[in-house]
């Protein structure tokens, strides 16, 4: 279960709003959420959590490129929202199909690909490869500074686990705001 919000700074705080993510399937389409909530083209932070298994931050400043945060890449890879976060940190680009071309050898295998197919599963010493989901690394990846200025130190962010929303909106002075849409 996700939960999404959205707070957008304004000269008289914190607003926020909760999101629907079901039209969202790329970055840019969550920057344009973004952008669409500021007001006057000021900060807007987008909070997307998963139960306990992850949260990311995607800070939009007006034209800006958006700045990224996931507290854990592993188990974000593995769901849809998280995927969208970890591909564009990790330069992902599962939707571009020059991506694939690139990688093709002349012979029609990927580069490092066994030519033989009953090698595709085991590496040189026999243990199993990982499954193309798992290449993500495990803990946090990104602007670990997209809140410093905000209030929350890359330390305190990095020390938060589940449900770390409210702490984020605590440290933000945006935590009663966001209680209305949680």
């Amino acid at each position: 279960m996700y939960f999404a919000a959205l707070l957008a700074r304004t000269q008289d705080g914190w607003e926020a709003s909760d999101t629907e993510l079901d039209d969202v399937e790329t970055l840019s389409d969550l920057t344009d959420l973004a952008r669409d909530a500021s007001v006057d083209e000021d900060t807007v932070l987008v909070f997307i959590e998963q139960e306990d298994a992850w949260f990311g931050i995607v800070r939009v400043e007006g034209e800006e490129d958006p700045r990224v945060f996931v507290s854990d890449a592993l188990p974000a890879a593995r769901s849809s929202y998280g995927e969208i976060l970890t591909n564009e940190l990790l330069g992902r680009d599962d939707d571009d199909p020059a991506d694939d071309l690139d990688t093709l050898d002349l012979d029609g295998t990927e580069d490092g690909e066994p030519d033989d197919p009953d090698d595709l599963n085991s590496s040189a010493d026999g243990a199993d490869s990982p499954a193309a989901g798992d290449t993500a690394p495990a803990g946090p990846i990104g602007d670990q500074d997209i809140l410093a200025d905000l209030g929350l130190s890359r330390r305190e962010l990095l020390a938060l686990e589940s449900d770390a929303l409210p702490e984020i909106a605590d440290a933000l002075g945006a935590s009663e705001i966001l209680e209305t849409v949680r």
